[in-house]
């Protein structure tokens, strides 16, 4: 008689089997393993290099190294190029104020490259112009400070050859800017081969370093939007206050007259020299040609001049017998400063 099962029996089979079987498996996965190893070339090769992550995803650069270990772009040989007709550097509407004192010492110190009298020239490129900026003069020291604090960096950034002169009237005559201006002319000239002439009033700032300080094919009118008249043309003749000639369109017109004293009346006479001589003004557009005016009072020995509406009558008929081809005056001291050169003059007077 077959004795019963024992309770379990059953289960106890099930799993001897299940284990025999997983230990079957593992022994030939590890003789699959081992006859692989042994089949296989010697020293297998390194796995490929991971691939760069593609181009468009944002990744933290380096820091640049400094500049000393940068590498430097080769120099080219040979003397340098002409600059460019428009510079690079120039950087457009600018903020003019004269709330704060100017120190000459500091505007020196922020502007090395400006030779003794005023002298400046790029470095890296020969400028297309020399230009010799006339500024007319007399007890105007606070001015004058303004002045060089806001167009030495504008010039250099126009990538001038230039030079600053200011013609200092002596004596207390009545003040005679157009003839300060022809001295002007005659003393630059005398120093370098200037070819372009900038007479600029003391007290006129440009707003913008796009209006540059330059000569053109026809006389060039800076000064064409004076917060003074509204940043507006005060009417269509109008020549004063900031002007450009070359040295040929300043000959052709006998330069500026000599008989202007006091105050007005020559600016209108060197608007007809010019029309009188077949040229025309060129000018800048409103925005470009902003500049602001130093506030002040009417100067002492400045005053309106009585006799300047019949001058201007008779220009066409004095104009080749009073300019520069009858300029007199006498040379008391030149100073040569940091940033100007200061050229004190005896011009006479209106009755000499």
């Amino acid at each position: 008689m077959k004795e019963p099962s024992l309770p379990g029996t059953s289960l106890q089979r099930a799993c001897r089997l299940l284990v025999a079987f997983c230990a079957l498996h593992l022994s030939a996965t590890l003789l699959y393993y081992l006859a692989g190893s042994a089949l296989g070339p010697p020293g297998s090769p390194e796995p490929p290099p991971r691939r760069p992550p593609p181009a468009n995803l944002s990744l933290p650069l380096s820091r640049p190294p400094p500049a000393a270990a940068r590498p430097r772009p080769p120099v080219a040989s040979g003397p340098p190029g002409p600059c460019p007709e428009t510079s690079p550097l120039l950087v457009g509407a600018l903020r003019v104020e004269f709330s704060q004192p100017v120190n000459l010492e500091e505007v020196a110190r922020l502007n090395p490259e400006v030779k003794a009298g005023g002298r400046f020239a790029p470095k890296d490129c020969i400028a297309l112009q020399k230009v010799a900026i006339i500024i007319p003069f007399r007890n105007r020291e606070e001015h004058l400070k303004y002045w060089l604090y806001y167009l030495h960096p504008i010039l250099q950034r126009q990538q001038l050859d230039y030079g600053v002169y200011v013609i200092n009237q002596d004596g207390e005559e009545e003040f005679n800017r157009a003839k300060l201006l022809n001295i002007g002319f005659a003393e630059a000239l005398k120093e370098y081969d200037y070819d372009c002439f900038v007479f600029s009033d003391v007290d006129l700032i440009p707003m913008d370093d796009r209006n540059t300080y330059k000569c053109y094919s026809q006389p060039r009118h800076l000064s064409v939007s004076m917060d003074k008249f509204g940043f507006r043309l005060p009417y269509n003749q109008y020549f004063g206050g900031v002007s450009a000639l070359s040295k040929e369109q300043f000959r052709k017109i006998n330069g500026f007259p000599n008989n202007y004293w006091g105050w007005g009346g020559e600016d209108d006479d060197i608007y007809n020299r010019l029309v009188f001589k077949g040229m025309g003004i060129s000018r800048p557009d409103a925005v470009i040609g902003k500049c602001r005016m130093i506030r002040h009072s009417r100067d002492r020995k400045n005053e309106p001049n009585p006799e300047r509406f019949d001058r201007i009558a008779h220009t066409r008929e004095t104009m080749s017998s009073d300019g520069l081809n009858t300029l007199s005056y006498k040379v008391l001291r030149t100073d040569k400063y940091p940033l100007y050169t200061k050229i004190t003059v005896d011009i006479g007077s209106p009755n000499s």
